[in-house]
């Protein structure tokens, strides 16, 4: 799980969207090639987060400027979600 200690070596600037992922691709359950997920979302103002996960599922979070969520997830929609730039992170 990751942590405020863990180093990460790719970071990818998150666009919110209710369909496409972290790595450009779009959700489908049945997809022959799955989205990488993110090690974790450096969220870098406060709000909510609503993140997506490998199979579909979402959860929302309320978070503070500056936390790091030890998420592995593959998106962050953009419908509900008000916190502000996030990255998603890496240990490639």
């Amino acid at each position: 799980m990751a942590q405020a200690s863990d180093t990460f070596n790719r970071s990818v600037l998150i666009t919110k969207s209710d369909t496409v992922n972290f790595d450009g691709s779009t959700y489908a359950a049945n997809a022959a090639t799955k989205a990488i997920p993110a090690d974790a979302i450096f969220v870098g103002g406060a709000g909510i987060v609503v993140a997506v996960f490998e199979d579909g599922t979402t959860g929302a979070f309320t978070v503070l400027a500056g936390t790091l969520l030890p998420l592995k997830c593959i998106r962050v929609n953009s419908t509900t979600t008000t916190a502000t730039l996030m990255n998603a992170l890496y240990q490639v």
